[in-house]
């Protein structure tokens, strides 16, 4: 399918030979992101792992010190009533307990963007592992999204808490915020989600570990930036 106009005339303004530095490349995806609504802005990375061996899977949270400029819903399932309080003020969208894990299980319906469950809710979880599963919203120890501390982990992923994980292809695809915000908020976030990477690399995995960074806004073209 041909790119229109605007698609074209943009990616005229960046040089498909060059990896920009992420000052550049950030004034760039800023300078191309023209749509009339609020485009959220990429990073796509391409990691050189084995995604099929389990042990190079790459998986980890971030705080992005801006946020990404997505309420996110979050949902939160306990078993008691205190629990359930300290989730509600701490602004969780959705609580409850084995009802709602019936609800899901029964419909299938999904509306909220991050799962929260403390431990003993997890045996559980095992009804709506089918439906949460596939989309990466089961709770789980990893993302720090199974756990006492509600109240806490509630909090920080309203604040821009976020979990990254590379897909079947070995690639990590994550938000960094939106078109409105300032290139030092963007840097900022773009500085925090690289250097989360690295640390979460795989001590099974050889050569180089980021092989490619690209950043782009929704309907944008593509920026190579420098890891």
């Amino acid at each position: 399918m041909p790119h229109g106009k605007r698609y074209t005339a943009l990616k005229a303004k960046i040089d498909p030979k060059k990896t920009y530095s992420p000052e550049e490349a950030i004034a760039l995806v800023k300078e191309t992101s023209t749509t009339k609504f609020n485009s959220s802005i990429e990073v796509h990375v391409r990691l050189g792992i084995d995604p099929k061996k389990t042990e190079q899977s790459v998986r980890g949270t971030v705080t992005m010190p801006h946020g990404i400029g997505k309420t996110k819903r979050i949902a939160v399932f306990v078993s008691s009533a205190e629990k359930e309080k300290e989730a509600k003020d701490a602004g969780a969208a959705i609580v409850g307990g084995e009802e709602l894990i019936a609800e899901i299980a029964k419909t299938g319906k999904i509306d909220f963007d991050v799962a929260v469950a403390t431990p003993d809710m997890m045996p559980k979880m095992a009804k709506v592992a089918k439906v949460l599963g596939p989309k990466g919203l089961m709770p789980s120890p990893k993302s720090e999204t199974v756990t006492t501390q509600i109240k806490k982990t509630v909090e920080e992923l309203g604040k821009g808490k976020v979990t990254f994980k590379n897909d079947d292809t070995a690639n990590i695809h994550q938000i960094i915020g939106k078109a409105s915000f300032t290139s030092e908020q963007l840097l900022g976030n773009f500085q925090t989600l690289m250097e989360a990477l690295r640390k979460n690399k795989p001590g099974s995995s050889k050569g180089t570990f980021l092989q490619s960074v690209t950043l782009t806004s929704t309907m944008g073209p593509g920026i190579r930036v420098a890891a």
